[in-house]
């Protein structure tokens, strides 16, 4: 009998996931849409500082798209509990469709004004808020439970290979096509995940408990979350290091263009490093046969922190890139422990309201990084980042200190 291969083994047990049909297309239609959102993000990111000059104003428009999230995902997180998790993303990405597509317009025909971009932002923001509780919540419906932890990680690795592949076209694509031409190809992206998502069939586990009003399942989601000490623990991990680590990657069209000055091509590479750090991360979380701990995440937010403050005062190129890959897989590590431990210990029935107080972090990093910027306005960009990332350090310090019993995921799928 011919024996398979260490490392084949390891593959085979990384994408053992995408054995399942549903979960194979969301993972499709994830990778193409992510890349045109990433091309976006660097695109917009560039236009906020060409029209304004400004890194506050890159802050201000991360800030616009806060404040709807920190507003709505509890809403969101009712919805995805109360309907259909697959129709609210049909919905959600075909309206982010449209405002792509306007953008595009926008920029093309010249009438983009600043103004302009912090209502689209606020638009965006608010369309996270009730799109990415469905979309998390969405994957214990795809593949059986232990299987999860194996496809939180892998989707946390696909999201940042397409940082990697989304920044390092959306670089080129600005030196050579211009801006708008960003916005349109993220916007025919979206056609993908909505195929994708018409094709995906699963039955949504039903409860016998009778449907409350909305305002009702708010306040039944909160007294659960309340009344559970460690999602409370894992929560507060989730929002709390993610305003003062997470910033760091808008942060980094400064650091392109006035620290390392490295332009826009330089820009999609230092996003790109950062992001290949975050996938090898999440490959390793992914193919992890062992349980994953509290122990073991802590550890990757302080891997994070470390990283990341020697970044910030890096003036070379080589050794800010090796900087960027480590803080890069500290944080994924992290962040795909947190999301595992969470859903893991979250009942189906409460799911989307547990992971929208999650996505609340999306929120904390717009305001993390309109801080971040007021900081680097006054300081500069190194000695804010560094200010935030020795926060990052000092906050994974202390959860050790204060940590609850030890809890652990069930990592068995097989070979």
């Amino acid at each position: 009998m011919i024996e398979m291969s260490p490392v084949f083994v390891s593959l085979k047990l990384i994408f053992s996931s995408l054995r399942h049909r549903n979960y194979l297309l969301h993972w499709i239609g994830t990778v193409v849409s992510h890349s045109g959102d990433w091309m976006d993000q660097i695109a917009l990111n560039w236009l906020v500082l060409e029209i304004s000059n400004s890194p506050l104003n890159l802050g201000l428009v991360n800030l616009c798209r806060a404040v709807p999230i920190l507003i709505f995902s509890p809403l969101g997180g009712v919805a995805a509990d109360h309907w259909e998790r697959r129709k609210i993303l049909m919905v959600t990405q075909s309206t982010a469709m449209v405002l792509a597509f306007f953008l595009g317009a926008l920029v093309t025909t010249g009438l983009v004004r600043i103004w302009e971009i912090y209502v689209i932002a606020a638009l965006r923001g608010a369309i996270m808020s009730f799109n990415m509780p469905a979309r998390q919540s969405m994957i214990s419906n795809l593949v059986p439970k232990e299987y999860l932890q194996n496809a939180v990680a892998l989707n946390m690795a696909t999201n940042n290979l397409t940082r990697v592949l989304g920044p390092s076209m959306g670089g080129i694509l600005i030196a050579f096509c211009g801006i708008d031409w960003l916005f349109y190809l993220n916007g025919i992206s979206f056609f993908a995940i909505l195929l994708t998502l018409y094709l995906i069939k699963y039955e949504r586990i039903k409860s016998d408990k009778p449907k409350a009003s909305p305002l009702q399942e708010l306040k039944e989601g909160y007294i659960f979350i309340r009344q559970n000490r460690l999602l409370v623990y894992l929560i507060f991990l989730a929002v709390i290091p993610m305003f003062f680590g997470q910033p760091y990657l808008t942060m980094l069209t400064v650091f392109a263009r006035d620290v390392l000055r490295i332009g826009p091509i330089g820009l999609g590479l230092l996003t790109s490093t950062a992001s290949l750090g975050s996938i090898l991360g999440a490959l390793y979380v992914a193919g992890r046969r062992r349980a994953l701990t509290i122990r073991f995440m802590l550890g990757a937010i302080m891997v994070f922190g470390l990283a990341l403050f020697m970044f910030s005062f890096s003036k070379r190129v080589v050794p800010s890139l090796i900087f960027l890959f480590l803080a890069g897989a500290g944080n994924m590590v992290y962040n795909s422990a947190n999301n595992t431990l969470l859903q893991l210990n979250a009942p189906d029935e409460y799911r989307g309201r547990v992971v929208s107080v999650l996505f609340i972090n999306r929120a904390m990093v717009s305001l993390g990084t309109a801080f971040t910027g007021l900081l680097a306005s006054i300081f500069g960009a190194p000695v804010a980042l560094g200010f935030m990332a020795a926060i990052v350090m000092m906050l994974g310090a202390l959860a050790m200190i204060f940590r609850p019993k030890e809890a652990s995921s069930s990592a068995n799928y097989g070979g």
